[in-house]
Order: structure tokens, then C-alpha cells, then sequence
């Protein structure tokens, strides 16, 4: 626990609220000033909390506090991803469990669209349903006529041009797009998006016994190489990196770096025929 860190957060969060907003009268502070933001009973009030038990929260005494009272006390003072997790972290000393906000992970602000552009590299924005929210001209070059796909890991895993374009798709892949759905819908098993992917990836001929064959393993996009035909730079590789964006936990910029060699040492991606000819 930092309890000053604490006292300092929560003290600047609550001198952010006007009492009269919350429907409660502004307390007058010493020599008839009045006092900035809601008090700490008024606190109180609004979580219908004992009293003395926020104080002892943001003065750093309360040494395991429950989960419903951070998560509530970050709710009524409106803080974003960023202060709650900092809000989680100087009260228990560990990460926060999960997302304050049910629309984290779907939606990113608009500094990270207009940033995209100014990438050399392919680089695209989805959020935690693989929904793609933004991406460069370069990364676009990558799609038939420049339309990038509506959801990745759909396109990824179930469209014809992917398995041509994603290099050796059924081996180098499939075994690893398919473990990132399967731990994404282990933890948001209600995702509406994610469920009818799988659900039509089950009914594909071709996709849907590999999904079941494949293991589970640990994905981690950071400087993962894969091959990859370029529509107009021919057989390449693609380093991934991945960055998530503090304020929308979820949400993932992806940033593709194409090059004719492989930094890791692997054999030139040779082109195969197409199946028939």
C-alpha cells in the first residue's frame, strides 16, 4: 500500500465533484471559505457506507479493503482506467482485477486514430473483440481493393484470403491465432461477437477441425515473426509488436514491420500453388 499516493488521489478526485451536483450542500471551510469537492462523510452518504470507514480508505488505514468498496468509490468519483488501476494498486499493492468500466477494451480515444497515420509501418487498432476501429494506408494495402476486414480474427482464421495471403496459414497461423480466441472467450465467455466466430468456425469444414485439434498454448504477440505474401511486395515477413492503450484495457495497436528477410534467421516463404493447378 502507498497510502500516500492514496490520500493524494483520492483527496484531488473528491475536490473534483461539486457537492450541489450530487444533490448535497456545499460545507464551509475555516474562516467562511468554501470547501472544494464533496467531504469525506458526504463520500459516506452517497456509497451508503458507516461512517469513518472512507476516511479510513483514503487516509491508508484500512489495510485489506473490500473490492466493492474501491470499485464503488472509483465509480462515484469518476475516474477513468488509468486512476483505477493507480487507485487498485496504491490500496493493495497488486494489479486491478479487472476493467472499471463495462465499454473498456471496445472503444479507444480518438488521439490513438489520428496517431496511426503517422506509423511507416502497417499498424490498425481493434478492440477486445478483434473489431478493428482504425488503420493506416499501409496496412490497408495488405486487402484486396484496400478494404480492410470488419473483425481480424474473423478474417484471420475464416476468410479465403487470409489463407492465402498468411503464409503456411494452416502451420505457422492458425496454431496461433486460434489459442488467442479460445483465452478470449475463456474470459469473456458473454462476448456476443467472439461466440459467433466460433460458432462459425465450428460449422466450417475446413477451420472447424482444426480448431478442435489445436492445443492451448501461450500466445504472445510481442516480436512474434510470421510469414506473409504481400500483394505487392511478394513473400515477406512480419514482426508483430503489440501495445495496449492504458486507457482502454482490451484494446490492442497492432504494429506489422515487413521485411524481404527474416530477422530470426528462417528460410525465404515460398509461394505454393494454388490447390488444383
Amino acid at each position: 500500500m502507498d497510502k500516500a499516493a492514496l490520500k493524494n488521489l483520492l483527496e484531488q478526485k473528491r475536490a473534483e465533484i461539486r457537492p450541489e451536483d450530487m444533490g448535497l450542500p456545499r460545507p464551509s471551510a475555516r474562516q467562511g471559505r468554501r470547501a472544494p469537492g464533496l467531504t469525506q462523510s458526504q463520500i459516506e452518504r452517497l456509497l451508503n457506507r458507516a461512517d469513518g470507514v472512507y476516511q479510513r480508505l483514503e487516509s491508508g488505514r484500512y489495510a485489506n479493503p473490500p473490492a466493492d468498496l474501491i470499485q464503488d468509490v472509483a465509480r462515484l468519483l469518476g475516474m477513468n482506467e488509468h486512476e483505477w488501476d493507480a487507485l487498485w494498486r496504491y490500496a493493495t499493492g497488486t494489479e486491478a482485477p479487472h476493467p472499471l468500466h463495462p465499454s473498456s477494451g471496445q472503444t479507444v480515444s480518438d488521439v490513438w486514430l489520428n496517431v496511426l497515420p503517422h506509423f511507416s509501418d502497417m499498424a490498425y487498432i481493434n478492440n477486445e473483440s478483434w473489431e478493428v476501429l482504425g488503420g493506416n494506408d499501409v496496412w490497408k494495402r495488405l486487402f484486396p481493393d484496400h478494404t480492410p476486414p470488419q473483425n481480424t480474427m474473423r478474417w484471420m482464421l475464416l476468410h479465403p484470403d487470409a489463407h492465402r495471403i498468411l503464409t503456411d496459414w494452416e502451420t505457422a497461423w492458425a496454431p496461433l491465432v486460434i489459442p488467442q480466441l479460445r483465452a478470449a472467450l475463456a474470459s469473456r465467455p458473454d462476448d456476443e461477437i467472439l461466440r459467433t466466430i466460433e460458432k462459425d468456425i465450428l460449422a466450417d469444414p475446413v477451420v472447424g477441425p482444426l480448431y478442435k485439434s489445436v492445443p492451448d498454448r501461450f500466445v504472445t504477440l510481442d516480436g512474434d515473426e510470421r510469414p506473409l505474401l504481400h500483394p505487392e511486395h511478394g513473400p515477406s515477413w512480419v514482426t508483430v509488436c503489440a501495445a495496449e492503450p492504458v486507457g482502454s484495457p482490451g484494446a490492442r495497436l497492432i504494429i506489422l514491420r515487413l521485411s524481404s528477410e527474416s530477422r530470426l534467421g528462417n528460410p525465404t516463404p515460398q509461394l505454393k500453388p494454388e490447390a488444383g493447378i
